[in-house]
């Protein structure tokens, strides 16, 4: 299973998202000294009723446990977007 199949599983085990994209873009970093150790670089979009009534800073924390230990390893760059499906429905960017 590769990272991003990972990250996928990860986070619809614990968010049921009604949407969600992981992009891998870790070879658009290749060189790149923060990931010689072999962390990558993603990209997240994941739209969730369980980011209601959640800032955005707490949204972040939530996928951030998901992913546990891989935040120190396996990950090295991940960029968030995270949703509730009325944002989502209505293209706002979040709170």
């Amino acid at each position: 299973m590769s990272r991003r199949q990972w990250i996928e599983a990860r986070l619809h085990a614990a968010f049921a998202p009604v949407h969600l994209t992981v992009s891998d873009e870790s070879a658009l970093h290749a060189g790149h000294a923060g990931a010689a150790s072999g962390g990558g670089h993603f990209r997240v979009l994941i739209v969730s009723d369980s980011f209601a009534g959640q800032d955005l800073v707490a949204r972040h924390a939530a996928v951030y446990a998901a992913l546990g230990d891989a935040m120190r390893s396996d990950i090295h760059a991940l960029a968030l977007r995270t949703l509730t499906p009325e944002e989502w429905r209505f293209g706002q960017i979040g709170r």
